[in-house]
């Protein structure tokens, strides 16, 4: 093995890693029980980092307009209030989730609760919950509400 393939391993992480030694970890979804690809299929990351930055900005325009002093004064903290309201309030299925053909839906039931989108909100709204993944893409906040992100 040469230089570069040890980089390369390094850079593509565990998994790639893991993948060319032979183990297989399946598709992104397989252990839920979603296809590979299509409609009901885990949502890609740049889809949902796309529909995250389609909402925060929506929420910053609203907070911006609607709810400061007019010297646009604490935009930020009023803009994660929107955004907590938003994510609760549509259930899974935002603006930024429309234009991106996302949607949240709960494990056994198919539509989340209002309770599973408020504690799956509230926990996006702290970061770091979505900032820890499982190997189907999920993040913290999926998993404890028991919910997951899937394209439309």
């Amino acid at each position: 093995m040469d230089n570069r393939d040890a980089i390369g391993s390094w850079l593509s992480g565990p998994r790639e890693a893991a993948e060319r030694a032979g183990v297989d970890f399946g598709y992104r979804g397989e252990q839920l029980g979603l296809p590979e690809e299509g409609p009901g299929s885990i949502a890609r990351p740049g889809r949902r980092f796309g529909a995250l930055a389609v909402d925060w900005g929506l929420c910053l325009l609203i907070a911006y307009g609607l709810l400061t002093d007019g010297y646009g004064q604490a935009t930020g903290n009023w803009a994660l209030l929107v955004f907590f309201l938003l994510g609760t309030l549509t259930v899974g299925f935002t603006p930024g989730k429309r234009l991106f053909g996302l949607r949240v839906v709960a494990l056994d039931t198919g539509r989340p609760s209002p309770l599973r989108a408020l504690l799956r909100t509230a926990l996006l709204c702290v970061a770091v919950p979505a900032l820890i993944w499982d190997r189907d893409g999920r993040g913290l906040h999926d998993r404890l509400a028991k919910t997951v992100e899937v394209r439309v």
